[in-house]
């Protein structure tokens, strides 16, 4: 049984070692053979019920995208953590019923801010670090939306229904809940990767509206260093996507759940499919 070549670059051909001979693959074909490993950190740290129930979902639309879901456990020492992430070839960032410490940017603690999770906050801090280190794809989903932008010296809104002005305020339900297959609209700009993604006819040129679920209560407001806004909630401007700016490095965050839509939503299963594809690259 051959084994891959240690620190083959993502992208280029692929060399497998048989006992008397090499054999090299395209790079299309390493990920048929060797699905790219998707770091996925449990969504919570003391709710173990939750985090279960919620992992399950991220590690289905990871599969169903053609890669490999990695469980990343918040209880392990930061040498061990390193391990497992140097391993992996992509960070998925999924939701959490935690908010982000506020302290994080420099905000005063809202009274509709729930508790932060700061083993959370730590591993997906270690993701980052190594993602934009090394170049490695990003997928930020709500919660990881939120932790993406403040890693990168964003900041957040803490409630949205004490931010909007009262004549918009009532128009969508951000915090509609996984019940509710669809929550409201989102304008999505043209010429974005995330367009791109979810509109690869047109090649991301068109105008796009399309209809996403939500449960979030919090959104970004400043927007962090190398990111930009990629998609609005047409009904009260709330942020709803965002995406990175360094050219050849995939960087993209959603503030909607595309892993409960994967069976029955073409955009969902783009947006998994565009992530894992670019964990092969």
């Amino acid at each position: 049984m051959g084994t891959a070549a240690p620190g083959c670059a993502p992208g280029k051909a692929w060399r497998v070692f048989a006992p008397s001979t090499e054999i090299w693959f395209p790079a299309a074909l390493q990920c048929e053979i060797m699905p790219p490993r998707i770091a996925i950190p449990l969504p919570h740290s003391s709710d173990s019920d939750y985090a279960e129930r919620a992992i399950s979902q991220y590690e289905r639309a990871v599969t169903l995208g053609g890669g490999q879901a990695v469980r990343v456990r918040l209880d392990q020492a930061t040498g061990e953590l390193r391990k497992v992430i140097e391993r992996c070839d992509g960070v998925l960032l999924p939701g959490s019923k935690a908010d982000v410490d506020p302290a994080k940017f420099n905000a005063a603690r809202s009274e509709h801010t729930a508790a932060a999770d700061p083993r959370r906050d730590a591993v997906d801090d270690l993701l980052l670090e190594d993602a934009y280190r090394l170049r490695k794809p990003v997928l930020g989903i709500c919660y990881g939306l939120q932790t993406l932008n403040v890693y990168r010296a964003g900041s957040l809104i803490q409630h949205i229904p004490d931010f909007l002005p009262e004549e918009t305020r009532g128009r969508v339900n951000h915090e509609a809940g996984g019940k509710v297959a669809v929550a409201h609209a989102v304008e999505i700009k043209a010429g974005s990767g995330l367009a791109k993604i979810v509109d690869a006819d047109s090649g991301g040129r068109r105008h796009l509206v399309v209809p996403v679920n939500s449960s979030h209560h919090q959104s970004a407001h400043v927007i962090g260093d190398g990111l930009r806004i990629v998609a609005r909630c047409p009904d009260d401007e709330i942020i709803e996507a965002l995406e990175g700016t360094a050219p050849g490095h995939f960087v993209l965050a959603v503030q909607w759940h595309p892993e409960r839509s994967v069976d029955g939503d073409a955009s969902s299963r783009a947006i998994f499919r565009a992530f894992v594809d670019a964990a092969c690259r």
